[in-house]
């Protein structure tokens, strides 16, 4: 066993003393955070250019009724067809918004420009001219739209959970993020670090050093202390990213609440808003710690931590498996699709099927079955998971862990020492047969 600690030494500390490794650890943090913060502020304070519309309306249907928004305004014009083409073919941000005699027969509207519109302004086109029609005809059929538009009542769902404790809030949107974010990091973790595990056997293999290696340790020995020791790494940098973001998170938080604080103070006073409805209001900051609240982050990261360390251990015997098996990468990817499309799977699914139904019984075996469930479980663990449902993928995932070791030692204790021929799996099949 002290064999097996000082290969994870070794593959720890050579990878921890890397300068890439301290400027990925302290940097990624920073850059995902600064990124976000550079999206939220650049579109909150993106100057965008009103498009200008010259419309003629041949129907007689729109006529000033079209409404002027921050994005786009309005311009009738009497012209010629063909001139108020030129005219928007030469302007910048001018479109030429054409309605034709036949649109109560065919419903068809041109819109004229040097460039393409972009979606967002075709939509709001035609959400107006939706609404335009729908006025008339309401209208037309003696309904008063001004009680109509008033019947209109806005609904604020807050969703509730029932526990042991009592109620409590709970977030949808907060679930949503944490689960995605859990789901998404492991799913990142198991290709990084299940990847460098096999690129370390190669290099070995390839050199000849491997050779030299085994002849002090057992072949077993060897894996399971590189699979350990590049675990560590990951396992580290993820603990260190967890406590940088969450760090630079709270501190961007504060600032940013403390500013909406003073900018809505300033408001307030401006127009004389009363303070009860100034703090119903309540700003972006903080709705964002109230979701935050309805989170048990140390479930949730204890859990994390878990399918983290259980679903690496099981995957990256397998890489290691395959980096035994191969001379080369390029030779790699005949046997990574088998191995990695589980977890494709498991996340295009999560992310569609599991989010809208945690409780249904695809979300169930997935969650359960050792392959899928590191991702599956991320998913379903911020939205309540019963005790029993966890514990039981819990060991499962041990037992598939143990299961995938034996099975990649099997073929490692023989690939480790083959070069120059062609693997195939017929070929890992007799390895894995074959007597010590």
């Amino acid at each position: 066993m002290n064999k097996v600690f000082l290969i994870i030494q070794r593959e720890y500390l050579s990878r921890v003393r890397k300068k890439s490794f301290l400027i990925l650890t302290f940097l990624v943090p920073s850059l995902f955070i600064g990124m976000y913060a550079a999206i939220f502020f650049i579109y909150k304070n993106s100057d965008d250019t009103a498009k200008k519309f010259n419309v003629i309306d041949k129907s007689g249907i729109f006529e000033n009724q079209f409404k002027d928004q921050s994005n786009v305004t309005f311009n009738y014009i009497d012209a010629e067809y063909e001139t108020a083409k030129k005219e928007a073919r030469t302007e910048k941000d001018v479109f030429l918004l054409y309605i034709g005699n036949n649109f109560k027969e065919t419903g068809d509207v041109e819109i004229i420009a040097e460039k393409k519109p972009g979606i967002a302004l075709v939509s709001e086109i035609e959400n107006q001219m939706e609404s335009i029609l729908q006025t008339k005809k309401l209208l037309a059929a003696g309904i008063d739209t001004a009680v109509l538009n008033g019947a209109k009542a806005k609904v604020n769902i807050n969703a509730k959970q029932l526990t042991d404790e009592g109620e409590k809030d709970a977030s949808i949107g907060a679930t949503y993020v944490v689960g995605f974010l859990g789901a998404f990091l492991i799913y990142l973790a198991l290709f990084i670090y299940g990847a460098q595990v096999m690129r370390g056997i190669i290099e070995e293999k390839t050199s000849r050093i491997v050779e030299v290696i085994v002849s002090s340790v057992k072949p077993f020995q060897l894996m399971l202390g590189k699979i350990l020791g590049v675990g560590a790494v990951g396992l580290t940098q993820f603990l260190l990213w967890i406590i940088l973001s969450t760090g630079l998170s709270t501190l961007g938080a504060n600032a940013f609440m403390n500013q909406s604080d003073t900018k809505t103070e300033q408001t307030d006073t401006k127009n004389k808003i009363p303070t009860e409805i100034s703090a119903q209001n309540g700003g972006a900051a903080q709705q964002f710690f109230k979701a935050a609240d309805t989170i048990n982050f140390p479930f949730i990261i204890s859990t994390f931590l878990f399918y983290f360390i259980g679903g690496y251990l099981l995957y990256s015997a397998l890489f290691a498996a395959v980096g035994s098996a191969v001379d080369n990468e390029t030779e790699t990817q005949q046997f990574m699709l088998p191995i990695t499309l589980p977890l494709i799977f498991t996340f295009i699914l999560g992310m569609n099927v599991i989010v809208n139904n945690p409780d249904s019984n695809l979300s169930f075996w997935l969650s359960i079955i050792p392959f899928t469930s590191p991702i599956a479980m991320m998913i379903r663990i911020p939205f309540g998971v019963p005790a029993w449902q966890l514990a039981l993928s819990i060991v499962l995932l041990i037992a598939g862990f143990i299961f995938t070791t034996w099975v990649a030692s099997r073929i490692y204790r023989v690939g480790i020492l083959m070069h120059g021929k062609k693997i195939t799996y017929k070929e890992l099949a007799k390895w894995f047969t074959y007597r010590e």
